[in-house]
This record gives structure tokens, C-alpha cells and sequence, in this order.
């Protein structure tokens, strides 16, 4: 399985549920809380600001709706894969 990292805050409700998607398929995953900056994440996420914001295999898959997306396009688990 591929490497799935995740920055967050603490609150959001969109974190919490993309958290929580990713939990119920069994994904192991990073979670980087940026509460306090936010610069590494708006770099590597190319400007994007909110949160959270996923990477798999190192390539940006955006937020929580573009993770739901996926999920409901049946397109994630093949992301997923090595």
C-alpha cells in the first residue's frame, strides 16, 4: 500500500471525516497537524490553504470531498495499491 500522509487541525469536522474513511478501508496513514503553521502544507499542496489536505504516494489528492470522490468513483483503492 502505498504511503498516505495528512495534514490537519485538530477540529475540522472534513479532517475528522476523511480520517475516518481512510480507518474504515484499514489504510494506515501520517498525520501532520498544522495548527500552528501551515507553510509546509500550502507548499507541498501547491497554494491550497484548507484542510486537510491528502497525499498518496506522495501526490496531492486534494481534500476531504476530492478522498469521498474517489471512494464513490471506486477509483481510490486502486490509488491506493503499490
Amino acid at each position: 500500500m502505498k504511503r498516505v500522509e495528512i495534514y490537519t487541525t485538530p477540529t475540522c469536522p472534513y479532517c475528522m471525516a476523511a480520517k475516518a474513511l481512510l480507518r474504515k478501508k484499514g489504510v494506515s496513514f501520517e498525520e501532520t497537524d498544522v495548527s500552528g503553521d501551515r507553510s509546509v502544507m500550502i507548499q507541498r499542496a501547491g497554494g491550497r490553504r484548507t484542510v486537510p489536505q491528502i497525499f498518496i504516494g506522495g501526490t496531492l489528492v486534494g481534500g476531504c470531498d476530492d478522498l469521498h470522490a474517489l471512494e464513490a468513483a471506486r477509483k481510490l483503492d486502486a490509488l491506493l495499491e503499490d
